[in-house]
């Protein structure tokens, strides 16, 4: 019996099936299952991307150079962001003929993909510039999302996987500066700061292979939480910011303000656009695995204009950009829960906790090295879900050069960023702070000119 069968089997009495069409199963898209069965499924989402929500702002409050109450807002944006963005997303917004959202199974949340861009512009003209950078983007975005169905063949997944390889790529030197204590930090490279993040790596590591159930599902949380109690043994964790948090505050308007800068725009939009398809990977992804079925071309476009939508009101309200998060896509497509209100519940929740400054200011208490040792692992992943993506086309001497190259230029470029100083300053912005621009451009144009391959028989 498959797991579908078997969960339908398992409804208390008086619930309904799928045949009479009143939508109580947790196997239903509309389906409204009874709070005691929703719960443990929606935490079991909210575990699995609270800490991927708000380490991306943890990591660009620090390249900002951010006070404690600064950060503390920010992570609650990040969390109220999020969960409004997956709530539209759930429940799409229907005007005329035209659906914001894509009324289907996902979670939202603050993305690493930005992650090199941002903290590059953050670090040199802050989070003003980002913001505004942001707004061109979602600008980006939703223009993509009007006319996704005539673009998509231009990013085939060698493409989009290249991007997402070179993302992975470049987080890399991020974990290991974190791991060691953060950059600028007065204790960074100190042998206690190894010893926490390399403690949080293996228990994360062991998780990921030995664990079952809940210990797997929530192996970052687990080993983030395991890292952040050798860190109070050995004084590492200084409460403060927690004593002087309030209870309760929302999100706040340009609290960190909106300037734009053309260089910094370009570089954010080319990121939004390249995203906004990739996106279409995780939204397929959800459907075939869990729903039997490809999304359609209206789905698609509520998806991603509503992407856009909600990063421009996002960034006026200090949060970075979210996207789609896979790590739920594939809780999704493992239990078949496709359940609106399950999915609904886990973004109350998130909601709830950004309205709470005393959680998110215990956040910001977490050592860079446990958020170092914790994420590595996910940097990883996202490269090898890159890499995944490049392996479903033919892996010949064509496509590896696309591959090897766009990583090649991005990464190589970044990394001796002074051979463009004689260049002006726009240039560097765009092309020499994060490899993710340069990989993308690069992967596009050499996929359009280059003579594909003969299929072999």
């Amino acid at each position: 019996m498959n797991k579908r069968n078997e969960g339908a089997s398992a409804f208390p009495a008086g619930s309904s099936s799928r045949n009479d069409r009143t939508y109580t199963s947790i196997f239903d898209l509309d389906g409204v299952p009874q709070f005691s069965q929703a719960l443990p499924l929606a935490m079991q989402h909210v575990v699995a991307m609270i800490v991927g929500c708000i380490t991306p702002a943890i990591i660009v409050s620090g390249a900002a150079g951010l006070t404690d109450s600064q950060k503390v807002v920010l992570i609650q944006a990040s969390l109220v962001f999020a969960a409004l963005s997956t709530l539209l997303m759930l429940f799409p917004l229907t005007i005329g003929s035209f659906q914001l959202g894509a009324k289907l199974p996902m979670i939202m949340g603050v993305s690493f993909a930005y992650v090199p861009t941002l903290t590059a512009i953050a670090g040199t003209g802050g989070l003003a510039v980002v913001f505004g950078a942001q707004i061109i983007g979602a600008v980006a975005a939703f223009a993509i999302g009007l006319c996704i169905t005539k673009i998509r063949k231009l990013f085939p997944p060698l493409v989009t996987g290249t991007v997402v390889f070179t993302i992975g790529l470049s987080l890399y030197p991020t974990a290991v500066n974190y791991i060691a204590g953060g950059v600028g930090q007065t204790t960074y490279g100190s042998a206690k700061n190894w010893i926490v993040g390399l403690f949080t790596l293996a228990v994360v590591t062991a998780l990921n292979h030995y664990g079952k159930g809940f210990f797997k599902l929530a192996s970052i949380l687990v080993g983030m939480f395991c890292g952040y109690l050798l860190a109070l043994v050995l004084d590492m964790v200084s409460f403060t910011s927690v004593g002087t948090a309030g209870w309760f505050a929302a999100p706040r308007f340009m609290y960190f303000g909106i300037r734009f800068d053309p260089a910094s725009c370009v570089a954010l939009g080319i990121l939004f656009i390249i995203n906004s398809v990739q996106a279409i990977g995780d939204f397929s992804a959800t459907t075939t695995g869990a729903m039997d079925r490809e999304p359609t071309d209206t789905e698609l476009k509520g998806a991603i204009t509503a992407y856009g939508v909600t990063n421009l009101i996002g960034a006026f309200f200090g949060c970075l950009p979210t996207a789609s998060y896979s790590q739920n896509v594939g809780i999704v497509t493992t239990n078949k829960v496709i359940s609106r209100a399950v999915l609904g519940l886990a973004a109350v929740i998130i909601l709830i906790a950004g309205f709470l400054p005393k959680f998110s200011a215990l956040l910001t208490t977490i050592p860079y090295c446990v958020l170092g040792g914790a994420t590595i692992s996910v940097f990883a992943s996202i490269a090898m879900t890159g890499l995944k993506l490049v392996m479903r086309d033919n892996m010949g001497f064509r496509n590896t050069s696309i591959l090897g190259l766009s990583a090649a230029l991005g990464v190589g470029i970044t990394q001796a960023s002074a051979s463009l100083e004689q260049f002006p300053s726009w240039v560097m912005t765009i092309f020499g702070k994060s490899p993710v621009v340069v990989a993308a451009i690069v992967a596009i144009l050499m996929n359009l000119l280059l003579p594909k391959e003969k299929q072999k028989e």
